[in-house]
């Protein structure tokens, strides 16, 4: 099971400065028309190139989508192969656009 970050904590760490490790699961045009930054590894990907995101099983990876359902299951996915700090993005980019507006 995966854990889970809101739109407030997220932007609150962000403006801190705090290198974060983003995981963007969306396609490749919704990733290059609006992100946060981070590695875009689309969902139908994960599988095979979880080796990709560059991090450790136990850092903390922040998954994020745009309204935060296919980051879930991308988060169980990570969880599933090992990865022990993987958090889903409440309410995906929608939520973080609200907040930031």
């Amino acid at each position: 099971m995966h854990g889970e970050i809101d739109a407030v904590e997220l932007l609150g760490r962000l403006a801190k400065g705090e290198k974060l490790t983003l995981l963007d699961v969306r396609g490749e045009i919704e990733y290059h028309t609006y992100n946060i930054g981070g590695k875009n590894v689309p969902l139908q990907d994960i599988r095979d190139k979880a080796g990709e995101i560059g991090a450790n099983k136990n850092d903390e990876i922040i998954v994020v989508c745009s309204a935060g359902l296919r980051s879930s299951t991308a988060a169980d996915l990570l969880t599933e192969k090992g990865y022990t700090n993987v958090k889903n993005l409440t309410g995906g980019l929608l939520a973080l656009r609200k907040v930031k507006h």
